[in-house]
């Protein structure tokens, strides 16, 4: 670190910056480590320190970094068209194509797609529409929102209102009206002592249930869901728990939205989360992986039953006042494009299934360490809970202490995971090989030896 060169990166990012989820005192403190380039599955730093990049950078880089197709497929759509808007009336090709691939794509059927830039604006869209919807139906009540206490959604005012985190809220006077969150699905946690996770699965549905008569199914207009729980500390959701929780929802007439920000295109062993769980969404959110994060894009895809009294509004108004500059940017929607091509011709979805297995049962080697509470995972998306008692299910103090202190000791070693509360998550781009897996594993046991040490 080098923050007393006044001319350094270091010290010029702590005098211009602010950083997203940064203690932005502490970041005055000790600086950034600054990231200079990458290639594959690894990253280097300014200093020339090379690190195996175990989070695909935030949940996302599935080809890898530096990928020579995309940076070709970049300045291929940068010579031709480098940009070009999709309002009053105006398409071109790549935006086209990427919405026609989506919908063959997709594991339901599904009728439109509209653009966005990030997940949170794509949620936040998902909101508006929600309410578009409902004014269209004549139903002006239904306009309530469902989520998940430790759900992630984005960071808008809207999509934050969705997330379920308490410092997503503190101090942004958040959540808005309208919104509602149940309870968390994580059976390790939450379960009750002998509780099966079919029986815990039950009690989440049945508390979905009574929220939904207690404000009235008429002011509900929507569940959101991530298949599994990315920022909330890669949770899994139990055995039966998305039959049950969509038996509620149908029963009462509320629509699905499945975020597949984190879970979609690989992530899970198969191409979405819904996939693996046998979720059936009205609407689903894309980002990320869509395009490996090398530019900014995402997807909101709806079904009919969402775009006719939407299409039939925009009718009767004279237009769907709502879009983004960048919505279906051509280059991003160019890299998108053949980010999927890449993604299928080379069977990264299968070798996250098999490189998954891999991950989930050398992660589950730790089970037996000190300071390891719960390891939980599917496919290439883990995450490892930290105990000092493993029978009270109780971290050290501060919360998030043990988790940022092994956080530290794993990157000096060369692996960057991400630190979640007290849980470790692991997310490697889909790209990841046996030995990279391997490394992954014995690293972090290495890292968590030093933490037990320090203790």
């Amino acid at each position: 670190m080098t923050l007393h060169q006044p001319n350094s990166l270091e010290a010029r990012d702590v005098a211009y910056q602010l950083h997203p989820y940064t203690n932005a005192r502490r970041h005055e403190e000790i600086g950034p480590i600054v990231i200079a380039k990458g290639d594959g599955v690894f990253v280097e730093d300014v200093d020339g320190k090379r690190y195996l990049e175990a989070m695909a950078g935030l949940w996302s880089v599935a080809v890898g970094f530096s990928e020579p197709r995309l940076v070709e497929a970049a300045s291929r759509q940068m010579a031709k068209l480098p940009f070009y808007h999709t309002f009053t009336h105006k398409a071109h090709a790549p935006a086209i194509e990427l919405a026609e691939k989506l919908i063959a794509m997709a594991p339901v059927s599904m009728s439109k797609v509209h653009f966005t830039s990030s997940g949170s604006e794509a949620n936040d869209t998902i909101v508006k529409l929600l309410r578009y919807r409902a004014n269209a139906l004549g139903q002006p009540e239904k306009k309530g929102i469902i989520s998940r206490i430790k759900g992630y959604h984005g960071v808008t005012l809207a999509s934050a209102s969705l997330t379920g985190l308490p410092n997503n809220h503190n101090a942004f006077d958040l959540p808005m009206p309208g919104v509602f969150h149940t309870m968390c699905p994580h059976h390790w946690r939450e379960g009750r002592e002998g509780e099966s996770e079919d029986a815990f699965a039950t009690r989440c549905a049945e508390e979905l249930e009574a929220l939904i008569e207690r404000e009235g199914a008429e002011t509900i207009a929507a569940f959101i869901g991530e298949p599994v729980m990315g920022a909330g500390g890669v949770i899994v959701p139990p055995a039966t728990y998305w039959e049950k929780i969509q038996a509620v929802l149908k029963r009462h007439d509320i629509l699905l939205i499945a975020d597949e920000v984190i879970c979609g295109f690989g992530r899970t062993g198969q191409m979405f989360g819904c996939e693996t769980y046998g979720i059936e969404p009205d609407i689903m959110t894309l980002s990320k992986a869509l395009s490996s994060s090398y530019l900014p894009i995402s997807a909101v895809l709806i079904n009919d039953r969402v775009y006719q009294p939407v299409a039939d509004k925009s009718g009767e108004i004279g237009t769907f006042g709502h879009g983004f500059t960048a919505s279906g940017h051509p280059v991003a929607a160019a890299v998108a494009l053949e980010n999927l091509a890449i993604i299928e011709e080379r069977g990264l979805v299968a070798n996250a299934a098999a490189m998954g297995e891999r991950l989930q049962a050398g992660l589950a080697g730790l089970k037996d360490h000190p300071l390891v509470g719960e390891v939980r995972g599917v496919g290439l998306i883990a995450g490892i809970e930290l105990v000092t008692d493993k029978g009270a299910k109780l971290a050290a103090q501060p919360p998030g202490s043990m988790a940022a202190k092994a956080f530290g000791l794993i990157q000096e070693r060369g692996v960057i995971l991400r630190a979640i509360g007290d849980t470790l998550a692991v997310c490697p781009p889909l790209i990841v090989e046996a030995g990279h897996i391997d490394r992954i594993v014995q690293t972090t046991r290495e890292g968590l030896d030093a933490l037990a040490a320090s203790m």
